[in-house]
């Protein structure tokens, strides 16, 4: 049986999600000199959490992030090495619905990391559309903790009623749920002001994770309602949310200007205030400098006081993701 004491996460990770995806982040393979840059520069700053999912990677690429992040992982030398920890998510696709088949999918990431994962999650509930499917995946991800085959299980996109419905369940097992990831942001506090699903961990002992803390980019400051837009689907959701933010990226601007940092730093840091781990991504050294200097410091109380006011008054949110549920 593993133990909780193995799992000791740092207080920023790094997500990967367009590593692999050409579709919304617009990868191709000529990045990845580029990526390993951010891979080194991020465990160099004590940023040793890389989260990453099976379904990472589009079309051919299916997978891709998971082969880009052992690959990685294996040709990294200098400190902190021995910290790395990669965590994947597993998808709760149709055809999946076995015990043995979330062992499987866990084996088979493995396989492309190259390398044991330290930290399984299942990466969406089926609870909202097929929840017959959910009993052998969760069922499944047990049985990877109780194998050894991974040091820590967790949840995404999970809410409270089922997070203390699953959190019971393993309980009886003997098996920790170690994380809970949600999209997480001055954009979205959806899960934490509405669901008190922060509150929910607390209790229970699980540390939360912040998805899309920067929501896909519209907090870096770095777009305007004129534009110009990111392509595709992002440069949609962009043109919708802007002009619902104007209050929100003015105080954002202002905390940033008074503490001279980015604002993208003081967004990932008020993550870190609020008790999550946000994992920003990062595709250039540019990039993943600027969420590095998110740590080190902290907002003080009437900062994020202010920062809260203005996320409750925005009046466009981040989308919620689909899965997320109660």
């Amino acid at each position: 049986m593993q133990t909780l004491e193995k799992l000791s996460l740092p207080i920023m990770g790094c997500g990967t999600w367009a590593w692999g995806n050409q579709l919304l982040w617009g990868y191709n393979e000529s990045m990845d000199d580029q990526l390993q840059a951010v891979f080194n520069l991020c465990v160099s700053n004590g940023v040793t959490l890389f989260d990453t999912g099976d379904s990472y990677g589009t079309g051919r690429l299916n997978g891709r992030s998971e082969l880009l992040l052992g690959r990685f992982d294996r040709e990294y030398v200098g400190t902190g090495k021995e910290n790395i920890y990669i965590a994947t998510k597993l998808a709760a696709y149709p055809w999946r619905w076995t015990r043995q088949s979330m062992v499987q999918a866990c084996k088979a990431s493995a396989q492309r990391l190259g390398r044991n994962v330290d930290l399984v999650q299942m990466h969406w509930s089926t609870a909202n559309y097929a929840p017959w499917q959910e009993a052998g995946l969760l069922d499944g991800l047990a049985d990877l903790y109780e194998q050894g085959l991974v040091k820590g299980v967790g949840l995404s996109n999970y809410g409270p009623k089922r997070l203390k419905h699953v959190h019971k369940k393993f309980a009886e097992r003997g098996v920790p749920i170690a994380t809970l990831q949600v999209q997480y942001s001055l954009l979205s506090t959806y899960p934490v002001t509405q669901l008190k699903l922060k509150d929910v961990c607390d209790e229970l002992g699980i540390q939360m994770i912040a998805y899309s803390p920067l929501a896909l980019g519209l907090l870096t400051g770095k777009f305007s309602e004129k534009g110009p837009f990111p392509k595709g689907i992002r440069g949609l959701l962009f043109r919708q949310l802007l002009p619902g933010m104007r209050s929100l990226l003015a105080c954002l601007r202002e905390v940033a200007q008074s503490r001279n940092k980015s604002m993208s730093q003081v967004a990932i840091n008020w993550c870190i205030c609020k008790g999550t781990i946000p994992i920003p991504g990062a595709k250039t050294l540019e990039q993943s400098r600027d969420n590095i200097g998110a740590l080190g410091w902290y907002l003080n109380a009437s900062e994020i006081a202010e920062l809260d006011q203005a996320a409750a008054n925005a009046d466009k949110k981040m989308v919620q993701n689909i899965f997320q549920t109660k």
